[in-house]
């Protein structure tokens, strides 16, 4: 069931598609976070300004270097300790869709402990969008069910698992590090 769904979801990303997925914290809607048009899609299901900037997932980060310019040695400590989902904001972006970075150029990562979010990337070998699957100004799904038709029927794909779960509904903690190891929260 669940390789079935990955292989769904990956055909679906691979075609530049959107699809609306369990993740580590509350359901996300996600794309290939190296392809401006599926980014932009995101963007406009959400109706969100495309100058806010978006966070990518990744399964490990020893994937980090790929896509960020220098990473702090802090940087793996905290990912490596984090007790929950932890996004860290990097300077440097590079090999990402040019709309998912931020105007300082400047990208949020997770490094995600989820069976679906870790095996669905490692088998995209890509790293894909992680967005609240709500649109924008209204309030973050706790559970699938509270995901509204508007989003449900932008997407290409709904996964099929874990559907059932109630999440906390907590978003993940958001940092910001600096080179020289310098960080503030920025949501915690």
């Amino acid at each position: 069931m669940l390789k079935e769904e990955i292989n769904k979801a990956f055909e679906v990303l691979k075609n530049g598609g959107l699809i609306l997925y369990p993740t580590d914290t509350i359901w996300g809607i996600g794309c290939d976070a190296t392809n401006p048009d599926s980014v932009k899609k995101v963007y406009e299901l959400k109706g969100r300004s495309d100058e806010k900037s978006l966070i990518i997932l990744l399964d490990t980060e020893t994937k980090l270097q790929s896509y960020v310019s220098e990473v702090p040695e802090i940087a793996y400590d905290l990912i490596e300790f984090a007790e929950n989902p932890l996004t860290i904001i990097y300077s440097g972006a590079k090999n990402l869709a040019s709309n998912v970075i931020a105007s300082d150029g400047s990208i949020g990562i997770r490094v995600v402990k989820h069976d679906f979010c870790q095996q669905l990337i490692h088998r995209f070998r890509k790293p894909i969008v992680s967005t609240s699957a709500n649109l924008s100004g209204d309030k973050s799904p706790v559970s699938f069910f509270d995901i509204s038709p508007e989003v449900m029927n932008g997407v290409d794909y709904v996964v099929n698992w874990q559907q059932n779960v109630i999440t906390d509904g907590k978003s993940s903690t958001i940092m910001k590090l600096e080179s020289g190891g310098k960080f503030s929260f920025i949501r915690k």
